[in-house]
């Protein structure tokens, strides 16, 4: 079934800091692939421009001791769980200062400190650990949550078919959040999988599944926000898709020109950042002088940010030996 996509009754404060989070996102996103080209990052980065919405509506729904984890597009999401956009530079740029101290790199972000246990660059990999995690919660007869955010891709894993049986079977407080921007790495979605609207293989483990528009923060933030809800009040899994678009290509190596021009100027249009902004002013919840300083005000976050990163030391060797092992 398809989400109510009706609008939240949100304070304008609160709209307005879901504007200032998908900015952020945006601005952090745009500024990596000069500095990438730059030689200052390593490894890969997959970028996260287009999705922010996703990952705001979802932050703005939970609570800051609910779990989120994500594959390897996640810096946005790490961004909108509240982590300072210094410590996720850093860490790009492989510091001792960055939230993983420098070991993760762009696909393997952790801060269990705000409970985002991890990026995971083997897809689908994650979602067993999520359901690890909310057995943990239900076991400890807790009310945390755990949202679990993943690409259309990882719904062709074994894994994920095993992660849904489990979740239901146990009935643990998971929400599983398809990002579906169309395409695995350059493969579209409509030559990958049988179902092509991802949200009814939720159908196989009588779980809900719905599907959201993602690329409006608001319609994000209310069907996240009752399955939470579901979830927290003991009843089970929940399964969602949201329907998205990458901007970028699959990785900072891929031009994405499998993508007609025609096509992503469609997408373009629906641009969650700028349609939010004419919405906000257009219901009176802020004006275009507000919005611009939004804009202006987190240029200079993530200008700050990249200073930090550049300013921020190298790992000592000796780090090579730690966080090997779990101490008991």
């Amino acid at each position: 079934m398809k989400a109510k996509t009706e609008r939240a009754r949100l304070e304008p404060r609160e709209l307005l800091a879901m504007y200032r989070d998908m900015v952020r996102i945006r601005e952090f996103e745009e500024a990596c692939p000069k500095l990438y080209s730059q030689g200052k990052m390593g490894g890969f980065l997959h970028l996260y421009s287009g999705q922010e919405a996703v990952a705001v509506g979802v932050a703005h729904a939970i609570h800051s001791d609910d779990y989120m984890i994500g594959a390897y597009r996640e810096h946005g999401l790490l961004l909108a769980k509240g982590a300072h956009p210094g410590g996720v530079m850093a860490e790009l740029f492989g510091k001792a200062t960055g939230v993983s101290k420098g070991k993760g790199g762009s696909m393997h972000l952790c801060d269990a400190e705000r409970r985002f246990l991890g990026g995971y660059g083997i897809v689908g990999g994650h979602l067993p650990i999520a359901v690890g995690i909310g057995y943990s919660i239900f076991y400890r007869q807790g009310d945390e949550v755990v949202v679990c955010l993943f690409g259309d891709g990882a719904t062709n894993q074994g894994v994920f078919h095993e992660a849904m049986n489990m979740a239901a079977l146990y009935r643990v407080p998971v929400v599983f959040l398809c990002e579906n921007n169309g395409y695995g790495i350059g493969t579209s979605v409509l030559r990958a999988s049988a179902v092509e609207q991802l949200y009814k293989k939720s159908c196989a483990y009588e779980t809900p599944g719905v599907k959201v528009d993602g690329m409006d923060v608001l319609a994000v933030y209310e069907t996240v926000r009752r399955a939470v809800q579901r979830a927290r009040e003991g009843e089970g899994p929940s399964y969602i898709e949201a329907l998205t678009y990458r901007f970028r290509g699959h990785s900072i190596s891929d031009p994405g020109t499998y993508r007609s021009e025609q096509e992503k100027k469609i997408w373009l249009e629906r641009d969650p950042i700028p349609n939010f902004a004419a919405w906000l002013i257009s219901e009176g919840h802020a004006n275009r002088g507000e919005v611009e300083d939004i804009d202006a005000e987190q240029r200079e976050v993530i200008a700050e940010a990249v200073r930090f990163a550049e300013q921020s030391p190298d790992p000592d060797l000796s780090e090579l030996w730690t966080d090997v092992y779990v101490e008991s």
